[in-house]
C-alpha cells in the first residue's frame, strides 16, 4: 500500500474489550459494503439497518432508543428542533384536502406553520378551545385527519383533557398528535393515555444546557412512524451524531434536574403569589390553578416553568424590574441550568379563546443556581414592581 493511500484507509483496530459508559459518536454519511451483494441487497436491510447517514448511525439510534424506552412508544425519530417535530407530523401526515385541528394555545410557531404552509398545501386548519371537549367535537369534520395537543398550554397553561379529546378525536377517525415538551415524558406518559404522536423539544430539559436544537416525535403505531421516516428520507432531514451523543449525555441528569427545577419553581411560586404586584400565576400544581384537578389526576410531576401576570399598572415598571434580576438571565427557551425570565405577548395567537386583561405575560424558567440567591432575584423584581 502506499503511502497516499495509507493515509486515507484507516486501519481497523480490536475493540473486543472496549466497553464504555460514554455513548461513542458515529459520523458517517456514507455506509461501505463488504461486497457487491452487500451493497445490492441494501434495501432489505430495514428500518433499523444501516443505508446511509441521513438515515441514521449508532449514535442518534441510541437517542432513538433510550427516548422510545422513556415514553413507552413504539418507535421514535429525531429531527433538528422541537418545531420540527411538529411540523414534519404535520407534512407527512396530511395531504389536500385533510383538515386539523390544533389547541388554541400551541405554541406559536406551530399555529403559523399552520396557517402559512399547511394551508398553500390545501389542508384545512382550525383552532379549538383547548379546555372544551365541546367546542372540539362542533369543529371535527368527516376530513378532520389529526387533532393537535399541548398540555399544559403554550405560555397560559391551560392542562387539556387528553383521555377526553382522544375519545372524541379516535371515535371521529382522526389521530391525536401532542407537544409535550413542558412536562416531558418524567411528568406525562402520553401514550399511555392514547395520544398516537408525541412531539417533544429536547432541545429544553432532554439536553438541558442550552447549546442544542434537537427535536423527538414519538408514534403509538409502527406503521405510521414508518411513514414520517420515510417522509424524512425524501426532504433531507437528519441530525448530527455529535449533538445526538449531547442529548445523550444531557438526559443522564436529566431526571434530577427536573425533579430540581419542579422544587425550586415551588418555592419562587410561594414566594411571588400572594404579592401585591402579581395578579396571577399560571402552574398546574398551584392548588388555584384552573387546570390543578387535571394535572393531578394525569401528571407525575412538573417542569420548572410558570408565568406570572402583573397587577394593573405595574407593567410600566417592568423594564426596571427584568433589569434588577441578577442571577436570571432574560431569554426565551428552559430547561438549561440557568433560569430565565422571557416577556410574552400572545393576544395575536389567540382565536379560538381570548386574553382577559392587559396582553403580557412573563415567563419564569428555574435553573440550577442556589435556591436562596434566586429568591433575592425575585425579591428585588417584585420590590421594583411596587
Amino acid at each position: 500500500m502506499r503511502d497516499e493511500t495509507k493515509c486515507v484507509v484507516t486501519p481497523e483496530v480490536k475493540e473486543a474489550g472496549f466497553k464504555s459508559l460514554a455513548p461513542a459518536v458515529h459520523r458517517a454519511s456514507t455506509i461501505v459494503f463488504a461486497d457487491a451483494g452487500e451493497y445490492a441487497a441494501r434495501g432489505e436491510r430495514g428500518p433499523d439497518g444501516y443505508t446511509y447517514g441521513l438515515y441514521g448511525t449508532p449514535t442518534t439510534r441510541q437517542l432513538e432508543a433510550k427516548l422510545q424506552a422513556l415514553s413507552g412508544a413504539a418507535r421514535t425519530l429525531l429531527v433538528p428542533s422541537g418545531q420540527a417535530s411538529n411540523a414534519v407530523v404535520a407534512m407527512a401526515l396530511l395531504s389536500a384536502g385533510d383538515h386539523i385541528l390544533i389547541a388554541d394555545t400551541s405554541y406559536p410557531p406551530m399555529r403559523t406553520h399552520a396557517d402559512e404552509d399547511l394551508t398553500r398545501f390545501g389542508i384545512g386548519v382550525d383552532y379549538y378551545d383547548p379546555l372544551s371537549p365541546d367546542d372540539l367535537t362542533r369543529r371535527l369534520r368527516p376530513e378532520t385527519k389529526l387533532v393537535w395537543c399541548e398540555s399544559p398550554g403554550s405560555t397560559t397553561m391551560e392542562v387539556q383533557d387528553i383521555p377526553a379529546i382522544v375519545s372524541i378525536a379516535h371515535d371521529a377517525g382522526a389521530m391525536v398528535g401532542c407537544d409535550n415538551t413542558w412536562a416531558t415524558a418524567l411528568a406525562f406518559k402520553a401514550h399511555n393515555f392514547g395520544v398516537d404522536i408525541v412531539s417533544e423539544a429536547l432541545t429544553k430539559y432532554a439536553s438541558g444546557h442550552s447549546d442544542i436544537l434537537m427535536g423527538a416525535m414519538s408514534f403509538a403505531d409502527e406503521d405510521t412512524a414508518l411513514k414520517v421516516r420515510a417522509f424524512m428520507g425524501r426532504t433531507g432531514i437528519g441530525v448530527s451524531p455529535d449533538d445526538a451523543a449531547l442529548v445523550l449525555r444531557g438526559m443522564e441528569t436529566m431526571a434530577l434536574r427536573f425533579a430540581h427545577a419542579e422544587a425550586g419553581a415551588r418555592r419562587l411560586v410561594a414566594r411571588m403569589q400572594d404579592h401585591t404586584a402579581i395578579r396571577e400565576i399560571y402552574w398546574p400544581p398551584l392548588e388555584t390553578d384552573p387546570g390543578h384537578a387535571i394535572w393531578k389526576r394525569d401528571f407525575t410531576g412538573a417542569a420548572g416553568v410558570f408565568t406570572a401576570v402583573l397587577a394593573e399598572g405595574a407593567s410600566h415598571r417592568l423594564d426596571a424590574a427584568l433589569g434588577a434580576l441578577k442571577t436570571i438571565a432574560i431569554g426565551a427557551s428552559w430547561g438549561g441550568t440557568r433560569s430565565l425570565v422571557a416577556p410574552m405577548s400572545i393576544g395575536e395567537a389567540r382565536s379560538a379563546t381570548t386574553v382577559d386583561g392587559e396582553d403580557l405575560f412573563i415567563r419564569f424558567s428555574v435553573g440550577l443556581e442556589a435556591i436562596e440567591e434566586l429568591e433575592a432575584d425575585i425579591d428585588a423584581f417584585l420590590a421594583c414592581l411596587e
